[in-house]
């Protein structure tokens, strides 16, 4: 039998279709995944049409989704069926071989961070929030504290297991950057100090850049302090693009309005650069797709660079059952965002570390071309 071969744009929808779908795999699966967690999750990772991409698979839509993959051949090969027709080859890539290491105490070095994507290594500094034990305050989608309780990681990383960890990355995987975002320790540098701390270990230890990910400090002093540590770009994550949908899915994170967002943006931009600011969206949540884009041309006349993904309801959360967006409204969204962003001649390629570089969570960068 001939295997089809998925082109880009058959691709940049097929990657749409799949992140809103899901897809059932044949067997135990392969490659790279990441269940539970501070963010988006319960992926693995796939290779469509040269591109790898985050994909859910550990969810309740997920096995309803008309997309099936046979269990991975030898080397990672898998064939993508939709609703029993073959689409094409795609590929599950091999899990890295840094995740065969442990630290000298006996802790594997996939506890202390995951490879994202194809070459973004990311780990969760502090895997415990302020807001995230009472859901009177936490995010309802967040599983910040999922991973932890199941002991697939550990509850702090200190500088010196990320700056261990992330040289044998580089040197037995090739990384090409690091993400470091914490959850919310106190309300006054929210976290700031030690991604700073966990930054200048590493670049210490290892030339790799580095996004560092945690809500507006009070003190944008905190901006420079990170960019000297060796932080080459940061993210800010709105997560909802209104503050009424903010407030009623992250009331906690809510106190920190969108309006004291993109004050906090004016202030990092210049410190930054223009384009390494990034901010997360995550589209489902109830704001409109008009919504997202208006508050996207705010953001990209400031010099933000804004990262629409799909929202992915995580098993065991408020929001378990709440239904992803469909393809259509991300379609919707992204095409015209990619458009303005070919306009503002803001590009995920030009960004030098973080989730909008990786951007295997969103197929956002297809539609940029």
């Amino acid at each position: 039998m001939t295997v089809p071969t998925i082109g880009t744009l058959a691709g940049r929808q097929l990657i749409t279709d799949l992140q809103s779908f899901g897809l059932q795999i044949g067997g135990q699966g392969g490659g790279v995944a990441r269940k539970g967690g501070a963010g988006p999750s319960d992926h693995k990772a796939i290779t469509i049409a040269g591109q790898t991409v985050m994909v859910p698979v550990y969810t309740a839509d997920a096995r309803r989704s008309p997309f099936q993959a046979s269990a991975p051949a030898a080397d990672g090969t898998s064939m993508l069926v939709r609703d029993g027709q073959a689409v094409g080859a795609i590929r599950f890539p091999a899990p890295p071989r840094f995740y065969g290491l442990e630290t000298a105490d006996g802790i594997p070095y996939w506890k202390i961070a995951l490879l994202h994507g194809r070459d973004t290594l990311a780990t969760t500094v502090h895997q415990t929030c302020i807001r995230y034990a009472d859901r009177r305050t936490s995010c309802q989608f967040c599983a910040i504290g999922q991973s932890l309780e199941a002991g697939r990681t550990i509850a702090y990383k200190t500088p010196a297991q990320l700056a261990e960890v992330a040289k044998a990355a580089v040197e037995l995987d090739h990384v090409r950057d690091m993400v470091l975002t914490t959850g919310t320790p106190n309300i006054v540098d929210r976290g700031a100090a030690v991604l700073a701390d966990s930054a200048r270990a590493i670049r210490a230890a290892v030339d790799l850049p580095l996004q560092v990910q945690c809500e507006p400090p009070r003190d944008p002093a905190w901006f420079g302090r990170l960019r000297e540590a060796g932080a080459d770009s940061l993210g800010m994550h709105l997560e909802g693009a209104t503050q009424v949908v903010r407030e009623r899915i992250m009331p906690g994170k809510a106190t920190v309005s969108v309006d004291r967002y993109l004050d906090a943006f004016a202030h990092a931009v210049p410190v930054f650069g223009r384009g390494q600011v990034n901010t997360y969206l995550l589209a489902g949540l109830g704001d409109t797709a008009e919504e997202i884009l208006a508050l996207a041309q705010r953001l990209i006349a400031l010099g933000v660079y804004p990262f629409v993904v799909p929202f992915v309801p995580i098993s065991g959360t408020p929001l378990e059952n709440h239904a992803p967006p469909s393809s259509d409204f991300m379609k919707s969204v992204l095409a015209p965002l990619g458009g303005m962003l070919r306009a503002a001649n803001m590009k995920s390629t030009d960004i030098r570390a973080g989730c909008g570089r990786c951007g295997a969570c969103s197929s956002l960068s297809a539609y940029e071309h």
